[in-house]
């Protein structure tokens, strides 16, 4: 029973030194410190630079719209001059349809007419 109590004494101190942690090392303190204040600051920048990219993507934007406008624009405005001359055109063709049906016509009646006179002479 004595070997027993003995053994229990002993354990009780040995689960008592290794139950006490050692302070962590000053210097182990410093550099966990540091590595958080590194930490936030590349949060911080990587926040910085977040900022900066969405910015630049909205300036990016701005200006294809601002493009994209100007080019409907002056599609829009070839295509309505594109149509004034299919316009122009058209009528000119007509006129000309006309014309050449008058000038048929009269040579026709010119035809005729040397006809006739041939005929009676």
């Amino acid at each position: 029973m004595n070997k027993l109590i003995a053994v229990l004494i002993a354990g009780l101190f040995s689960s008592t030194v290794f139950a006490q942690a050692a302070a962590p090392a000053p210097a182990v303190v410093k550099a966990e410190a540091k590595a958080a204040k590194a930490d936030v600051k590349a949060e911080k920048s990587e926040a910085k630079a977040d900022v900066k990219a969405d910015v630049k993507v909205e300036k990016a934007q701005a200006k294809a719209t601002k493009t994209k406008a100007k080019a409907h624009a002056k599609a829009k405005k070839a295509k309505s001059n594109a149509d004034a001359k299919v316009a122009a055109t058209k009528a000119d063709a007509s006129a000309d349809k006309s014309a050449a049906a008058v000038n048929t016509a009269a040579v026709k009646a010119d035809g005729k007419a040397d006809v006739k006179a041939a005929t009676t002479k």
